[in-house]
């Protein structure tokens, strides 16, 4: 069983979570950039910033997984990062 950490409920199945996409810069594109994010997809190796829901509490929250392992690093609510981020399985 996979298990990922949630900042407000801890250590719970990974079905309790719904994945909701990467983490993008504030701001939105314009021009040539735009027409980038919306046809072309980046495909990074390493660690990418994703956002998680915890569906039964509807917790919104920023995962770091490694792509290559599928392992998730840390879980953090936005604004908490450099505070009380907390470690997976």
């Amino acid at each position: 069983m996979k298990v990922m950490t949630c900042p407000v409920n801890g250590p719970r199945n990974i079905a309790e979570f719904q994945w909701l996409g990467p983490v993008h810069a504030d701001g939105a594109p314009e021009g040539r950039e735009l027409v980038k994010h919306l046809f072309f997809a980046p495909n990074p190796m390493g660690v990418l910033c994703e956002w998680w829901r915890h569906t039964p509490s509807n917790t919104v929250f920023i995962a770091e997984r490694h792509l290559n392992t599928d392992t998730i690093l840390r879980t953090y609510l936005k604004g908490a990062e450099a505070n009380n981020a907390s470690g997976a399985e």
